[in-house]
């Protein structure tokens, strides 16, 4: 994303050769927006947010529901999400150089012109081999559109706030889409199925094309940074992300040790990530250096996104999960979703107070409180446990997570820049890969927790379940009493009870795993927060030490 001012795209970006760092255009002065201007700006910069992230959520919201638009199984259903996430998860980087040195103007007029021809495409799909080639279109589609987002939140700021101000919204805005799709499925299902949740997408996509084309952007410094090397790293870097996205997102349901195809993704990512090691490694001016994402702060950077991202699974997968394991349908967490939706809100504007203080590290101890605290709430549910019980405890996880990103991005992005234009590219490979492959790591490893902890409960309880004890007799009895006026034979009578039973263990076994799995998100919260809080007094004991060697220096000259 461009934080900087500058000259018109019609200006003929100038040659780099290969080994030198390309260098853009210095800016001109600063022309600060016009304020009748900036409720535009901001409702643009959130439409185009939603509009990607229900592209994103949409399938994802209504798994279940549309099993039976395509007449399939909730794991083929799934290959939609697989085939979105696989080229977005690592084309905005392409985009970032894409949008330097071919200018800001005909990106977002090229990418808008995409993204409705993706949704349109999606009305025309009638079985579920076409709409998962419409899906891999769409991501690839989505992908600029969230860039775009972010930029036109950005133009508001003076350059001061656009890294703490600015990012703080935009961030908050991406958010919005998740609890949007689970509130307004139901009643778009009722009128269309499939068809109506895209044609709204449509909608959507077409007024952000007239956004676009009525509301430019300023347009960035041009330079040449695409090298000819460039194309082949980032195919390797885009078939490795997209096949680890593939694995992560498929992974547990078709388990893991029982599909070889997921062996093989694994090999073809590992290799084409190694070849992208090995490419970039000897470049003068590489796509991604290697050496300065490996180094220590960018290592304790990505492990703090990927702690988050973990953690921010506790609402987006796990819980969402555990409502469907209940039998709770979208449109009866409407209101759960609304107030998930009003936390974020909320969340998303204290940490954008904070990040204008001092006070800015404090938002990463307060976020995750916040998560620690609605995941130990979650944690005490029943097989009981409706909706209206986990108000509270999703209103915490949701603000906690609006505050979380933004003051490591501020960061982040700030080093970036000190280090200069090329190393942009290899922060912003760092942030989407813990936050895409990251996302669905974190989601895929909680998932397979609950089905290991479902197994074991389901073991421990089953064993306590004997036909001779009386209550369970008198249990198999109770539920098959429904079934006496219709089956008369008492074998397939006791049989039907048994089976009933049988379902009524699972879900207790299923509530109990979703249990230990919010615990095991509470422990993972304050064990972060332990670490940032070591981490922040060893930084001011540092500080100390050297501000005091500093002053016993200068008492000795």
């Amino acid at each position: 994303m461009s934080l900087v001012q500058a000259s018109s795209d019609n200006v003929a970006p100038k040659p780099a050769d290969e080994a030198a760092i390309p260098v853009p255009q210095p800016a001109p002065p600063v022309v600060l927006m016009a304020g009748w201007k900036k409720p535009f700006y901001m409702a643009a910069s959130v439409l185009l947010f939603v509009t990607q992230g229900l592209g994103m959520n949409l399938v994802n919201a209504n798994i279940y529901q549309l099993q039976g638009s395509f007449s399939a199984t909730a794991a083929e259903v799934s290959w939609l999400s697989a085939a979105y996430m696989a080229p977005y998860a690592s084309l905005s980087i392409a985009l970032f150089k894409i949008r330097t040195q071919y200018g800001l103007r005909r990106f977002a007029e090229f990418s808008i012109i995409c993204f409705v021809f993706a949704a349109v495409l999606n009305l025309l799909v009638t079985d579920l081999h076409s709409a998962i080639v419409v899906r891999a279109l769409s991501g690839i589609a989505a992908a600029p559109i969230s860039t775009l987002g972010f930029l036109y939140m950005l133009e508001l700021f003076p350059p001061e706030r656009k890294l703490s101000t600015g990012i703080s919204l935009a961030l908050m805005c991406t958010l919005f889409a998740a609890p949007i799709a689970r509130i307004i499925s139901p009643p778009l299902l009722d009128l269309g199925g499939y068809h109506a949740l895209y044609t709204l997408e449509m909608g959507l996509a077409l007024m952000v094309f007239a956004i676009i084309y009525t509301m430019p952007l300023t347009s960035p410094p041009r330079a040449v940074v695409i090298q000819r090397l460039d194309f082949l790293s980032y195919l390797l870097l885009a078939t490795g992300f997209g096949c680890l996205a593939v694995v992560l997102t498929l992974g547990r349901l078709y388990w893991w040790f029982e599909a070889p195809w997921i062996g093989v993704l694994l090999a073809v990512a590992a290799g084409c990530l190694a070849l992208v090691v090995a490419i970039e490694l000897p470049r003068e001016n590489p796509m991604l250096d290697i050496r300065w994402v490996l180094s220590g702060p960018n290592l304790r950077m990505a492990g703090v996104l990927l702690m988050f991202r973990f953690v921010s699974s506790e609402q987006s997968s796990t819980a969402a999960n555990f409502y469907q394991q209940l039998g709770l349908l979208n449109d009866q967490t409407t209101k759960l979703y609304a107030i998930v939706l009003v936390a974020s809100v909320l969340g998303g504007l204290f940490c954008t107070l904070l990040m204008t203080t001092r006070y800015v590290s404090t938002a990463h101890l307060i976020s995750l409180v916040l998560i620690a605290a609605g995941a130990y709430l979650d944690s005490q549910s029943t097989s009981l446990t409706r909706p209206e019980q986990m108000y509270l405890s999703q209103a915490l996880v949701s603000a906690g997570a609006a505050m979380f990103l933004p003051p490591v991005m501020a960061s982040g992005f700030k080093a970036a820049m000190a280090r200069g234009f090329p190393f942009i590219v290899n922060f912003l490979a760092i942030f989407l890969f813990t936050q895409s492959i990251g996302s669905l790591f974190g989601s895929a490893m909680l998932g397979t927790f609950v089905t290991i902890r479902e197994k074991f409960h389901s073991n421990v309880l089953v064993e306590h379940i004997l036909l001779q004890d009386p209550l369970v007799a008198q249990r198999v009895s109770q539920l098959s009493a429904g079934y006496g006026k219709v089956i008369t034979d008492q074998t397939l009578l006791n049989a039907e009870g048994l089976a009933l039973l049988s379902q009524q263990v699972t879900r207790e076994a299923y509530t109990l795993a979703y249990n230990d799995t919010f615990l095991a998100i509470c422990v993972a919260s304050l064990l972060g927060l332990l670490v940032m809080l070591l981490h922040q007094a060893w930084l001011r004991l540092s500080e100390r030490g050297a501000a005091e060697l500093n002053a016993s220096a200068a008492v000795q000259s």
